[in-house]
């Protein structure tokens, strides 16, 4: 049977397909798209351009028209993962995460809250006699355990050199993601046993010297930054960043901290590069740090084969304002999550868009 020329054979040929269009696109990974749209089948993006055109192709389908703009879904690359944590999250436009779980009840908390992205089993064990004793075994039975089908990695959190040194190498030999608190060990230590590298990312809450910035970019490694205090020296653009909250809530807003530039009733403005930046940090630096930037369903950007996660935003801008309005105006103005080309959160109708809005 012949099929469309935008179809392919298969199951995705019986997707739905829809259309979401807004004042503006900002696709992070392609310039942004004034009065367009995103056309998604299933959970994935088919095409992102100009509403004329995509509706017009489609003019039997209803389009979704929202307001202000449509972005990537945010990515919180270091949240402590728990019943609590992740509906504030959602609120605020993420639509994945990387979650560090203490147990298997933690790390059931992503799959139930229908969130993309890697949940990172935390190990503690204190020596490399517990880790011997029983300490690998239960990790191991804990990756083959975890009750939801998402990405697994390891949260190397041990202060034991010998027990750092192994879960490198389980990491490796498991095909996982790693991630670590750079407060509990220094990069040096991290490259020493074999931890470093891009399927690995590092959070911090404290400044990085140059030694270490520079190492972490030799290695590929990605840097979630989870305080102001870690941003200095990470905002020239030379490592890659993400943004993360630990406790929850909205990385835009915590990003735009990083801009020092308390204007959040100031007229949109040409993009800074700093905007840009810190906007890539929360959506395609996200993506990085996780491993998840590249390949069908890719996170942090919108475009043909990525996943249909983002996020509407009640902001005006045009193309040349836009990473700078949204960092600057978008914090608090969320009015839709969408996850995997499903809506996946909406404000109550009653509540006010500006009522929302962080003072």
């Amino acid at each position: 049977m012949p099929t469309r020329a935008d179809q392919t054979i298969g199951t995705r040929a019986s997707a739905a397909v829809s259309i979401h269009s807004a004042p503006l696109i900002l696709p992070v990974c392609a310039p942004p798209v004034e009065d367009g749209s995103v056309l998604v089948r299933g959970d994935r993006v088919l095409r992102v351009g100009p509403r004329a055109e995509i509706e017009a192709a489609y003019s039997d389908l209803t389009p979704v028209r929202w307001p202000g703009m449509i972005v990537p879904g945010l990515i919180d690359a270091h949240l402590r993962l728990g019943r609590t944590a992740l509906a504030p999250a959602v609120v605020h436009g993420v639509t994945a995460v990387g979650g560090v779980a203490g147990d298997l009840e933690a790390a059931s908390a992503l799959g139930e809250a229908g969130l993309g992205g890697v949940t990172y089993l935390e190990t503690r064990c204190e020596d490399e006699t517990r880790w011997e004793e029983d300490g690998r075994d239960r990790l191991i039975t804990a990756i083959r355990e975890v009750d939801h089908p998402g990405i697994i990695g390891i949260a190397a959190h041990s202060p034991d050199p010998v027990v750092m040194e192994d879960l490198a190498i389980l990491s490796r030999t498991f095909g996982l993601r790693l991630h670590v608190e750079l407060g509990r060990h220094p990069a040096g230590f991290l490259d020493e046993v074999g931890a470093l590298g891009p399927g690995c990312h590092v959070a911090t809450s404290g400044p990085l010297d140059e030694a270490d910035r520079k190492l972490l970019r030799i290695r590929g490694t990605a840097v979630a930054i989870s305080s102001p205090f870690a941003a200095d020296g990470l905002l020239d653009g030379a490592n890659i960043i993400a943004i993360g909250t630990h406790t929850g809530g909205d990385p835009l807003a915590a990003a735009r901290v990083l801009a020092r530039d308390p204007g959040l009733d100031r007229e949109p403005g040409p993009d800074r590069g700093l905007d840009r930046l810190l906007v890539e940090a929360v959506t395609l630096g996200g993506a990085r740090a996780l491993g998840l930037a590249e390949g069908p369903g890719r996170l942090g950007c919108l475009g043909p084969g990525s996943r249909a996660d983002f996020a509407v935003f009640a902001v005006k801008a045009d193309e040349r304002t836009a990473y700078s309005a949204l960092l600057h105006e978008g914090p608090g103005r969320c009015v839709a999550t969408i996850v995997g080309g499903r809506p996946h959160w909406r404000p109550d109708e009653t509540q006010d868009v500006e009522t929302r809005r962080p003072a």
